[in-house]
């Protein structure tokens, strides 16, 4: 019988290998032609401290037992942030990752109260699997959605151009909404629908294919963000989200414009058309 691979743990070392250039640590090149991109092998070998024999096993696949010191000198070598550290330790202990019951995803009557206050800004929930939970009024109209339905907004995002004209900064969003997806497999592994929508969307959507390919993990939490809206135009917005504690995999996001601004102006008036 063979041994066991970890080819997603591979896949992971090595998008973060080729994504690490030599000058980023410090690696003297003289000018010479490097046949593949990012670091070698034996380079990120040298910087954990181990044997390249032993680094080309772990990325090739091979079932090991690894220390905790062994995962996080490879986690310093390429320079793995909190996110992409955690993914690290789910990939390579797959079965001593927590897995909690995976229940209907609903929000608290709370959360929705809190949503509707945020009369000036547009708000919503998005669930595990990028499902729209929930909206306030501008939330609903900003995205272009019909109040009370609950798309999927990464299926709406790489497969219908009415959602991919939305964003100024197409290529940004797609990585943002892939990298959710990625967090949300680190934490819920056993989640069938989760799998379904991955494999979809990498069947569908070469955008997708591409990006996922690349094992995106950033964790967005604040940013500007702008927005072509067909009704308003051009809002620059200050988007803040916010994770869930107690519903994992949730998140509550807020969407505001500077007070005084055209954004402003401009939001406040598609919160007009919305309700008149």
């Amino acid at each position: 019988m063979g041994e066991h691979r970890n080819t997603e743990l591979g896949d992971f070392l090595r998008s973060r290998r080729s994504a690490l250039t030599p000058a980023q640590i410090g690696i003297p090149t003289h000018g010479a032609p490097r046949r593949v991109p990012g670091l070698r092998r034996e380079e990120v070998a040298r910087l954990a401290g181990m044997s390249v024999n032993y680094y080309t096993r772990i990325e090739q696949g091979e079932s090991h037992q690894m220390s905790d010191s062994v995962l996080e000198a490879i986690a310093t070598a390429l320079r793995l942030d909190e996110t992409e550290r955690l993914h690290l330790l789910r990939l390579a202990w797959p079965t001593q990752i927590a897995r909690g019951p995976l229940g209907p995803e609903t929000v608290r009557d709370s959360l929705r109260a809190l949503l509707d206050s945020a009369t000036d800004q547009a708000a919503w929930v998005i669930g595990r699997r990028a499902d729209l939970l929930a909206a306030n009024r501008l939330g609903y109209a900003l995205l272009g959605i019909e109040p009370g339905q609950r798309p999927n907004l990464a299926r709406r995002l790489f497969l219908e151009q009415a959602a991919r004209d939305l964003y100024v900064d197409l290529e940004t969003i797609m990585h943002i909404s892939a990298s959710n997806l990625r967090i949300s497999t680190r934490e819920h592994p056993g989640d069938p629908e989760l799998a379904e929508l991955v494999a979809e969307l990498c069947v569908k959507s070469p955008d997708f294919a591409r990006i996922w390919a690349t094992h995106p993990m950033t964790d967005c939490l604040h940013t500007v963000r702008e927005f072509n809206h067909p009704l308003v135009g051009r809002l620059t917005l200050n988007e803040e989200t916010f994770r869930l504690p107690d519903a994992p995999g949730q998140r509550m996001i807020f969407n505001g414009a500077e007070p005084g601004t055209q954004s402003a102006r401009r939001l406040k008036l598609l919160g007009s058309l919305v309700s008149s």
